[in-house]
């Protein structure tokens, strides 16, 4: 190869020839080129003018020669080329410039920064930084505030008020419209059942959708009567306000099908001394500025006896069903407002539906040291004269669980700002040797007053009045730093609702109980860092549906077969797992199909009730070859429905069911007596009495008879008697490695399986594996009739994990018993 001469004139110019030309030219000021006609007639220039001496002589000792006055507009018309040229001559030097500001620093003193933050640049440059940083054309052209930056994040989902701060400590996921908080980042599934146990857990459950009722009492009533569970006892106790009613919300007269989920009621408390007279509301709390829906048409009228007062009733549910609550509260008003319409036309009446959803917050703090975090972090106002309030707010200090309260019991109050005592300190229990007695606190409806329920007052507080910035300035100011501020006239007091919150079961000794703490929207974040600054846990959707695990309670929509919900879930649930099993390789994955289980992701209820299962075909395509027998089965339409029998009657009925010598016929005048209590028709003749027991549905708990923990999903199975004898004469003795030695059991066939577990794992309260399912009502009595026949006073059943080829024995007990 011949190298090239330097000289060489084929030589192209290197960049650093190239760049110094371009600079040069960049600064080159263009000159009016001087014309003159040669004799030709053709113009000639002269192009820039050479850099040299100039030719004329400037006299600086005389103003001779300058003219008196100058003609601004003829002077710049003159001068608009040299004014032009340089005009584009800055702009051009400016332009062609390579090194910006923060680059001409010496490498020591450059950070990353100073190319878009003028304040990292040394204050001698900061000028020509932000000149420079103003014509760049990479620059952003608008600044987004970070309000709406935030804003712009949530289009597609709500957060939570507390939402920033639980984003830093915890894993985030979108659900049911909201972007909740999963679980901690840190391990924390064991502490979070120590402080559940033993201390304190606060879960923020402000995105429970929220409906507001108001109408005559009776009409309420004879609403809620129409669609809630006929089952529960507390309807009458309820209404005064000093206790919310817990129970399952169907469809409006539609018991003991389409159940809907579980719901939470509150009734106002009629005002004090006033028990039987209207209650006066006034026409801007009746009024919102919400968007409301009415029962029926757009005014939908009935009557009603002048005695029933105007009541409010809030209903308290899960946001994903909260379409389903409100149509279903919207229908059982109009059925029940039309049969008074028919009944009475003389008076009428109007009942109004709200949504409240985003007007609360909801903090709930389980544990028994919650009573003492919350006399610690909040501090009532000192006008409430109250004589029931009085006896319960001092004996909060000495309550050790507030299992020893009556259950839903609800306590009205106003508190103060809790960062004007900020950082709080718990509340202590007395130590001095002598017995703790607390004050009995009964429910009363004067107990239950709180300003919380008039929207007005709710919306006064929608923004604090002072910022924290402003607490922060009036702390300086204290001569002993840390000392508490004193509150002033223009604080805030916030008026809240304390309710009761028990997760327990009817025989279970391993219940969880604490406080609900509802306030007005706009106050979560000044709540929740007084709430866990003295050590309170923050748990997520996993540690709420693990203290309902630990507690044997069902967890919606969790452990509720038979609705629609329960299948939506498991559906999204089942489409993760299944991306994750074909993810894994085939050598480390279970293989169902060797393991014999028929439907690994997701419950097969129809192989448990005995209905008919869709097979693969299409169901357009039509069998080219057909049989009598099968043309007889297609004019037969399936009337076999699914339900879920749940409430704390369900032991009570079926027991009365076993003792008649039909069933089927028995369990229908059970169901028909519920539902005429509430004032309902019985069911249709079309409901065969075989056909609502086959369909019907029981919730159970599983413990284990010696050993293993089931897994969610896993498989139950019935035994029979020969080894359910076995089992009964083998337990008790230890069998150790027998897993090891012994051959792995096959399968049971289809046939065998009688329900699945929806909720298993090794229980940390229990020390043993624990599981919550779901059986037939038909397989039920036939497990009680085993166990009579062999001797037994416990139900024995065996269970296999559908990734598992060992089936272990276990004892089944009624969820509600």
């Amino acid at each position: 190869m011949v190298l090239k001469r330097k000289g060489d004139d084929t030589e192209e110019m290197t960049s650093r020839e190239r760049k110094k030309l371009k600079v040069a030219g960049a600064r080159t000021i263009a000159v009016q080129p001087s014309v003159s006609t040669s004799g030709s007639g053709t113009v000639q220039s002269s192009g820039n003018a050479l850099a040299g001496p100039s030719s004329t002589t400037v006299r600086f000792d005389s103003m001779q020669g300058l003219p008196a006055s100058i003609d601004v507009e003829k002077f710049t018309e003159a001068r608009a080329y040299e004014i032009d040229a340089m005009q584009k001559a800055i702009k051009t030097a400016g332009e062609s410039v390579t090194h910006r500001v923060w680059q001409t620093l010496p490498r020591h003193l450059r950070r990353r920064a100073a190319s878009h933050d003028v304040r990292r640049v040394p204050l001698r440059l900061r000028d020509k930084a932000r000149a420079e940083r103003g014509r760049s054309k990479q620059g952003k052209t608008k600044q987004v505030s970070r309000t709406e930056s935030l804003l712009k994040r949530q289009r597609d989902k709500t957060w939570l008020e507390t939402h920033i701060w639980h984003a830093k400590r915890m894993k985030m996921e979108n659900m049911w419209g909201y972007r909740l908080a999963v679980t901690p980042t840190e391990k924390s599934f064991r502490p979070s059942h120590r402080a559940s146990m033993h201390g304190s857990i606060l879960h923020d459950s402000s995105y429970h959708s929220l409906i507001e009722l108001k109408g005559p009492e009776k009409i309420l009533r004879n609403v809620l009567d129409f669609c809630c569970d006929p089952q529960c006892t507390g309807m009458k106790r309820s209404m005064s306000g000093a206790r919310v009613l817990e129970t399952d919300l169907y469809k409006p007269r539609s018991y003991p099908f389409d159940l809907i989920a579980p719901v939470t009621i509150m009734w106002r408390p009629l005002p004090v001394g006033n028990t039987s007279a209207p209650t006066n509301v006034s026409p801007a709390e009746g009024s919102s500025k919400r968007k409301r829906k009415r029962k029926g048409k757009n005014n939908v009228l009935a009557d009603t006896t002048q005695q029933s007062p105007e009541r409010a009733i809030w209903v308290r549910t899960h946001p994903a069903v909260f379409d389903d609550i409100f149509a279903a509260l919207q229908g059982s008003a109009s059925l029940v407002l039309e049969a008074e319409k028919q009944r009475h036309k003389d008076v009428h009446a109007e009942v109004e539906i709200a949504d409240l959803r985003g007007s609360v917050n909801a903090f709930e703090v389980m544990g028994p040291k919650a009573s003492q975090v919350i006399k610690g972090a909040l501090s009532s106002v000192v006008d409430d004269n109250r004589q029931e309030f009085k006896k319960f707010w001092p004996s909060l200090t000495d309550l050790q669980t507030t299992a020893s309260l009556p259950r839903g019991i609800v306590i009205g109050m106003k508190v103060l700002d809790p960062r004007l005592k900020f950082p709080p300190k718990n509340a202590k229990l007395r130590t001095d040797g002598q017995p703790v007695t607390p004050e009995m606190t009964f429910p009363a409806a004067i107990l239950a007053q709180s300003e919380i329920w008039d929207e007005e007052k709710r919306s006064v507080l929608k923004k604090p009045t002072y910022k924290k910035k402003d607490l922060d300035a009036r702390r300086s100011k204290n001569l002993v730093p840390g000392t508490p501020l004193n509150p002033v006239r223009q604080d805030d007091r916030i008026p809240l609702l304390l309710i009761q919150r028990s997760l327990e079961s009817p025989s279970s000794t391993h219940g969880i109980h604490g406080w609900t703490l509802v306030f007005p929207a706009g106050w979560g974040m000044p709540f929740l860092p007084s709430l866990i600054h003295t050590g309170t846990r923050v748990g997520g959707q996993r540690e709420r549906g693990t203290q309902a695990f630990e507690a044997g309670t069902a967890y919606f929509p969790r452990d509720f077969p038979c609705t629609e919900f329960f299948d939506k879930h498991w559906d999204e649930r089942a489409v993760k797992e299944k991306a994750k099993w074909n993810r894994t390789p085939p050598a480390k994955r279970a293989n169902y199909k060797k393991l014999g289980t028929r439907s690994p992701w997701r419950a097969d209820w129809e192989v448990v009730l005995g209905l008919p299962v869709a097979s693969g075909v299409d169901e357009n395509l039509v069998p080219a070859q057909r049989g009598p027998q099968d043309a007889m089965e297609v004019d037969k339409a399936p009337t076999v429905r699914p339900w879920l029998f749940r409430g704390p009657e369900v032991p009570t009925v079926l027991a009365k069911v076993t003792q008649m010598f039909n069933h089927d016929a028995g369990l229908l005048a059970e169901i028909n007596r519920l539902r005429t209590k509430r004032g309902m028709d019985v069911l249709d003749a079309s409901y065969r009495p075989e056909d609502l027991l086959k369909g019907a549905l029981v919730m159970v708990r599983l413990k284990m008879v010696s050993r293993g923990a089931p897994n969610d999903l896993a498989i139950i199975y019935r035994i029979d008697d020969v080894e359910a004898k076995k089992i009964t004469k083998e337990k008790g003795k230890t069998r150790e490695g027998a897993d090891a030695n012994e051959p792995p059991e096959a399968a049971p066939p289809h046939t065998s399986i009688i329900g699945y577990v929806t909720a298993g794992n090794m229980s940390l309260s229990r020390g043993e594996g624990f599981a919550i399912g779901a059986i037939p009502v038909s397989v039920l009595l036939e497990l009680q009739q085993q166990a009579q026949r062999n001797g037994e006073s416990r139900l024995l059943v065996k269970i296999r994990d559908r990734a598992g080829m060992v089936c272990r024995a276990a004892y089944l007990d009624l969820l509600d018993s």
